[in-house]
């Protein structure tokens, strides 16, 4: 016979899908099921709480594989989020008994009032850090690691300059904070000035670019001293890919982990071969590629931040999960500061019990 602890009653579940790829408001619906799925062996179910909407999440919601011919599929965004454990599989450590807080990721699907993860992707949350905190704690701090990471290997022993697109943003103020600790010569680029001003006034040491001035490529090559940058680091892409590169020095790393800008920049528009330069993806999706040693430095990482600076997760505002048309259009705001949350309102009495 298979043992789940189970502290589940049976409810609704909330879900936000999508059947087919376009723009998030236009594609995503709210569905309601029977009931929450169960945990199998080494899974836990957990009842979320809390949820960030990334950028990335919309951006697989708009490029979304195209629905099979046999019929649509439907598709849940978000891989991360915090709530609590609702029941555990057989083969689950102990920790993760339920009523146990976690934060999950990669766990495709967050986007709704549950789900089911890998027990080893389940991270308990340490008395003292809150829920919002928790949700935010996993996907920009690895990103940060992942970035550094790839940073390092293409510097080779340099200190830079390293320019850096939407230095506003969650990672960008990572970044930012990482740099001032490891002596980075980096230079901060915004989409305007208003959002300039805020990134100079968080880190006066580092130069800031308002990509809405007409002489801005001439302000970043001032600022490197007229050398070019040794590596971008870019979220923004599309139709941007060509200046940035154009402001590589020679030999220079383009490393691109996001898609926030419109249009395209076709590959042999960039000068890789006269110039010798770079062009690397980094996705934090391929974390779990690492050992499970790594993978634990990595979280103890996350923890640590959460723990002692908080304040670099900053949320810019709540929204309940049904009303995610409200929150994709705030986290696309460009004077946003912080990620914006879906939240779920915790159940009021589960109950306990074992099936």
């Amino acid at each position: 016979m298979t043992l789940v602890i189970n502290t589940l009653v049976e409810a609704p579940m909330r879900t936000v899908t999508h059947t087919a790829p376009g723009e998030p408001e236009d594609v995503l619906t709210l569905r309601e099921d029977s009931s929450p799925p169960r945990p199998g062996t080494g899974q836990v179910l957990v009842r979320l709480l809390v949820r960030p909407v990334h950028p990335g999440d919309l951006a697989l919601v708009r490029h979304a594989p195209t629905p099979p011919e046999q019929g649509p599929e439907f598709r849940v965004p978000g891989v991360e989020g915090m709530g609590i454990v609702e029941s555990v599989g057989p083969e689950v450590r102990p920790d993760l008994r339920p009523g146990r807080r976690v934060a999950v990721f990669p766990a495709p699907g967050t986007w709704s009032d549950f789900v089911v993860v890998p027990a080893d992707l389940a991270v308990p949350v340490p008395d003292g850090v809150a829920d919002e905190t928790a949700a935010l704690m996993l996907v920009n701090p690895l990103t940060l690691l992942t970035l550094y990471r790839a940073l390092e290997d293409a510097l080779r022993g340099h200190k830079g300059p390293v320019l850096q697109t939407a230095a506003g943003s969650s990672v960008g103020r990572l970044l930012g904070a990482a740099a001032v600790r490891h002596g980075l010569r980096l230079i901060n680029l915004e989409r305007n000035t208003a959002g300039a001003e805020r990134t100079r006034r968080r880190y006066p040491t580092q130069p800031v670019v308002s990509t809405s001035e007409d002489d801005w490529r001439e302000q970043v090559r001032r600022h490197c001293g007229g050398e070019g940058v040794r590596v971008v680091l870019d979220s923004v892409g599309g139709a941007m890919t060509q200046d940035l590169a154009a402001l590589l020095a020679d030999g220079g790393t383009l490393i691109s982990y996001g898609q926030l800008g419109s249009g395209t920049t076709p590959l042999e528009a960039l000068p890789l071969v006269g110039r010798e330069l770079t062009v690397r993806g980094v996705s934090v999706l391929r974390w779990t590629d690492r050992t499970p040693k790594e993978r634990a430095q990595d979280v103890a990482f996350a923890l640590d931040l959460a723990r002692t600076t908080p304040d670099l997760l900053e949320v810019a505002a709540r929204y309940d999960l049904a009303d995610f048309k409200a929150a994709v259009e705030h986290a696309r705001r460009p004077s946003k500061s912080g990620t914006v949350l879906l939240t779920s309102p915790p159940a009021a009495d589960f109950g306990r019990g074992a099936a």
